[in-house]
């Protein structure tokens, strides 16, 4: 793991278009079972635009700049050898169906524990305005030779 890649920022990843169905389905997959999630109108009737997302659905987003992260050859980072750490999120609204979010990630923290690597990188979301959505903080180790 690359101790220089501390402080690194990646470019925006390209807007992600937040659908409908693609809310209904993650929602199913972690067993929401909010009306939020699934029926446009009782959303609505909340104060919603549409079906709100799972607050773990920031993950879909973050994803790509992850594998801005991951796919870097400079970064020394063995795919194979990575374990998911930590996962957070800071939300300043929810994500709703119909939301273009952007991504930017940063590298905040790149650590050695007994022959292991940590990375934190927190990837910033924001909406089509350039308004904050949610920022999601992921912790990935990768681990030493055995």
């Amino acid at each position: 793991m690359n101790p220089e890649l501390q402080g690194r920022e990646f470019p925006p990843t390209e807007p992600y278009l937040v659908g409908r169905e693609k809310v209904r389905e993650f929602a199913a997959a972690v067993f929401s079972t909010s009306p939020l999630n699934f029926d446009y109108h009782a959303a609505v009737a909340a104060g919603y635009a549409d079906v709100v997302a799972p607050p773990t659905f920031a993950v879909v987003v973050q994803e790509r700049t992850l594998t801005q992260l991951l796919s870097l050859p400079e970064a020394g980072i063995d795919f194979s050898r990575v374990v998911h750490g930590d996962q957070r999120f800071s939300y300043t609204r929810p994500i709703v169906a119909g939301d273009e979010l952007t991504a930017r990630l940063t590298v905040s923290s790149v650590k050695s524990l007994g022959g292991h690597s940590m990375v934190t990188a927190d990837s910033v979301i924001t909406d089509s305005t350039g308004a904050h959505v949610v920022t999601a903080i992921s912790t990935l180790v990768v681990r030493g030779d055995e």
